[in-house]
């Protein structure tokens, strides 16, 4: 699967714009993993870039939501593991630092970003992969995609966020069973643990992203991105902090010129024209 708003893509000599492409249509960023003889393995290169689109996307008014997809057979194989120091070489602590400075960093980039973030899972999802996908606010899959919690079958701690995302998915003994056995998770038993919100088939992959980012581009932006944090954030405080936040969040958004748009068409009896701001 490729992003086709060729038109609007953006273009570098940097040979990593090859291998991670972006491009942005009607208000959407499609940021599109693009090493398909890997499963799209993600090089600490493309780690970087990935991080630096969904920053762009927080800070840019104009782009109101991101689809993260891939082409090929696989949406991610996890992180590219070639080229690290041989483990007799490693010093205390290197990999803690490894793991700190770059996939978590990946999947807070996704949680943070400030506009809703779709991911279009075209095939196999496998460990950091997959988290990429679960941290992603909706998630579509082809019918073919596969979802692996693959670290185990390394003799590997699940890392990039795994054992904080999925419990809160789908509870801790079913995460515990995902991780402890490391069985291919189809998309429809996905869909029915509640990791994946709808399976398509997949060559209606692309459009019906499409039709989703556009949809959610065409919202109140800004009450989209405070909803996302106070969803993000509730599993992880008490009441009394989740209902300060609400009300904190409420504030804020009334300020925005949506809100008054939400408030005028609904006293005019008219369809909403939000702007993102």
């Amino acid at each position: 699967m490729t992003s086709s708003p060729e038109k609007s893509a953006e273009k570098s000599a940097d040979p990593v714009d090859s291998l991670v492409l972006h491009a942005t249509d009607n208000h959407v960023s499609w940021i599109t993993l693009n090493r398909p003889e890997t499963l799209n393995a993600i090089t600490p290169d493309q780690r970087e870039r990935l991080i630096q689109h969904l920053s762009h996307a927080s800070s840019d008014p104009d782009v109101r939501a991101v689809v993260i997809t891939a082409t090929g057979r696989g949406f991610c194989a996890g992180a590219d593991l070639r080229g690290g120091p041989p483990a007799g070489e490693r010093v205390a602590g290197d990999v803690a630092r490894t793991i700190r400075l770059g996939a978590q960093r990946l999947i807070g980039a996704v949680l943070d970003c400030e506009k809703p973030v779709i991911a279009a899972v075209n095939g196999t999802a496998a460990g950091l992969g997959a988290h990429l996908a679960l941290a992603c606010d909706l998630v579509l899959a082809a019918d073919s995609a596969k979802f692996i919690e693959v670290f185990v079958r390394r003799g590997l701690v699940p890392d990039g966020g795994g054992a904080y995302l999925l419990p809160r998915l789908v509870g801790p003994q079913r995460a515990k069973e995902l991780m402890f056995f490391g069985d291919a998770l189809t998309a429809a038993d996905a869909a029915r643990l509640g990791l994946v919100n709808r399976v398509v088939p997949p060559d209606d992959l692309e459009k019906t992203a499409r039709d989703w980012a556009e949809r959610l581009a065409t919202g109140p932006t800004r009450a989209l991105a405070l909803t996302k944090q106070l969803v993000n954030a509730s599993l992880d405080t008490d009441r009394s902090t989740a209902f300060a936040a609400e009300a904190a969040a409420q504030e804020i958004n009334m300020t925005t010129t949506d809100a008054t748009e939400g408030v005028t068409s609904f006293v005019e009896r008219r369809t909403p024209h939000y702007r993102g701001r």
